[in-house]
């Protein structure tokens, strides 16, 4: 019902410096689904605060985040099985990065680190076939640029999930786990400068991983169709 607010649910805050300029996690959403129209709640589930009846929802987004799915902390295991209740009262649902490996550990599947390490940057994006006749989705193209920053990932995705998207690091970029519950490794809610803070802030940790900084943040830009997929979600619940 259009009085029903659309839940961000913030997993956890960004590291200070990055907050004191930035903002943080629901303020980019907030941000990138300016003009939307849709009325927006925030809940801070690691802070403590009650997660609502999905009743009470249009639909809910679930952000990235610093920490790790596979810590299992109390907020995020909380929020699991919020996750599994949602899913069960047909509540829309998208999951973007740790939101994107919550939901998949919620409803079945592995996340771990993954064994070739980091995924940072601009990436392009392949859609798969089936991707073609998702509501979503059906407007992308067959690849499109996206910006990633993780660690860990989807290694199995939950049986019945479908996967619509992968890049070349990681193959399960898009899951759908049913007719109104999405979920996407990547962050669509990022500008370019703040990708561009992500990689600046850690340069010296990122090189001596093996990345080329320097040609990373040269290579950033905007990624509208990743946008989209935010945008759409919320302009559909």
């Amino acid at each position: 019902m259009p009085h029903r607010p659309l839940a961000i649910l913030q997993m956890g805050r960004p590291p200070e410096d990055l907050r004191a300029i930035h903002g943080e996690q629901a303020d980019w959403i907030t941000a990138a689904l300016a003009g939307v129209g849709t009325p927006l709640a925030v809940i801070h589930p690691a802070a403590g605060e009650a997660l609502p009846d999905p009743a009470t929802l249009r639909g809910a987004v679930l952000t990235g985040s610093w920490a790790m799915v596979t810590d299992r902390e109390p907020w995020s295991e909380r929020t699991a099985q919020w996750l599994r209740d949602a899913m069960a009262a047909q509540l829309p649902l998208l999951g973007i990065c740790y939101g994107h490996q919550l939901m998949a550990h919620a409803f079945g599947g592995e996340v771990d680190y993954h064994p070739r390490g980091r995924e940072i940057g601009l990436h392009a994006v392949a859609r798969l076939p089936a991707a073609a006749a998702d509501p979503l989705l059906a407007g992308l193209p067959e690849r499109f640029p996206a910006h990633l920053t993780h660690e860990q990932s989807v290694l199995r995705p939950p049986a019945g999930a479908t996967v619509l998207a992968g890049t070349a690091h990681d193959p399960h970029q898009i899951l759908r786990y049913g007719p109104r519950a999405l979920s996407v490794q990547f962050h669509p809610e990022f500008t370019a400068a703040l990708m561009d803070a992500c990689l600046a802030r850690r340069q010296d940790f990122l090189a001596a991983e093996g990345h080329d900084v320097t040609a990373l943040r040269a290579a950033l830009a905007p990624t509208p169709h990743a946008l989209g997929i935010l945008r759409a979600f919320a302009a559909a619940c």
